[in-house]
């Protein structure tokens, strides 16, 4: 079961962690993906190429928060 309260969320199971990361990835696609499709539709190389690396940079960016939150704060 999954418990979250404010920016803190404590997952019991494989199967609540596997259901949350479906989330975060829909969430992050959504957020950063429409750019990317943006720039593909207009041809613009340069353009594909930062948001592709936005887009890379966001899911790198969330896994980072998961193992920085998976060993705890020391």
């Amino acid at each position: 079961m999954i418990d979250q309260h404010d920016d803190e969320m404590t997952i019991s199971s494989r199967s609540d962690f596997a259901q949350w990361a479906i989330e975060r990835a829909k969430a992050i696609v959504a957020d950063q993906g429409a750019d990317l499709a943006l720039a593909a539709r207009e041809s613009n190389d340069e353009k594909v190429g930062e948001t592709a690396n936005a887009l890379g940079q966001a899911i790198v960016d969330t896994m980072m928060e998961v193992f920085d939150g998976l060993i705890g704060e020391e």
